[in-house]
């Protein structure tokens, strides 16, 4: 029991680790926008029009922080209550994230990663979507194995922020500042581990249940 519990809290340190870059990165953007920094071509979109990228960055912060402690076996045995209440608000954060990732990427002009990141945007944050949907339809029916496994995915997909942060620096440094298509492949690797690492714990839990 005290190894289990000491996992839980390895892992739920090791998820908002991965996350403190995005999410530190998400509040110096939302303090440029309050404290009135200088508009240039980069962040001109931003203050056009910031309903969305705030509202992302909010709803990321939430889905991060509270998807962390979702995902401890230790906790959800614990306070079930907490999970099940947790998880609603969960669900709606996740949804606003994909969501307005998507409108982001359809609707800001975004001055890097060409048209490849363009497309790996829209299937990742698709993809995000579609797997909180599932999972939440999925516990809808009871089925608890295909809930977790589908909210693992999305969640997975949905901090893939903190991942792409250590692909996009170990890329640079170890062959210097990526053109548009290196950065798109950067982030899509980024993406890629995360989903890597979701479907082998998906796995390893059915494979203990078994």
């Amino acid at each position: 029991m005290r190894q289990q519990k000491g996992s839980g809290k390895l892992l739920v340190a090791g998820l908002l680790f991965l996350c403190v870059i995005p999410l530190a990165a998400g509040v110096l953007r939302l303090a440029s926008l309050a404290g009135g920094e200088e508009i240039t071509p980069a962040n001109a979109r931003f203050f056009e029009t910031p309903l969305p990228v705030v509202l992302h960055i909010l709803s990321a912060g939430l889905y991060a922080v509270l998807g962390a402690f979702q995902l401890a076996p230790g906790f959800r045995r614990r306070r079930p209550g907490w999970h099940r209440t947790a998880g609603r608000l969960l669900v709606l954060c996740g949804l606003l994230v994909g969501l307005w990732g998507l409108w982001m990427t359809l609707f800001y002009a975004i001055p890097y990663g060409g048209k490849l990141l363009f497309v790996l945007r829209l299937l990742f944050g698709s993809a995000m979507v579609a797997s909180i949907l599932l999972g939440f339809t999925a516990i809808l029916r009871g089925d608890v194995i295909k809930h977790r496994a589908w909210m693992i995915r999305g969640f997975a997909i949905g901090i893939g922020a903190g991942t792409q942060a250590l692909t996009l620096m170990a890329g640079e440094w170890i062959a210097g500042p990526p053109s548009a298509l290196g950065e798109a492949m950067l982030n899509g690797l980024g993406w890629a581990i995360n989903l890597a690492v979701a479907e082998w714990a998906i796995r390893r839990n059915r494979a203990r249940k078994r």
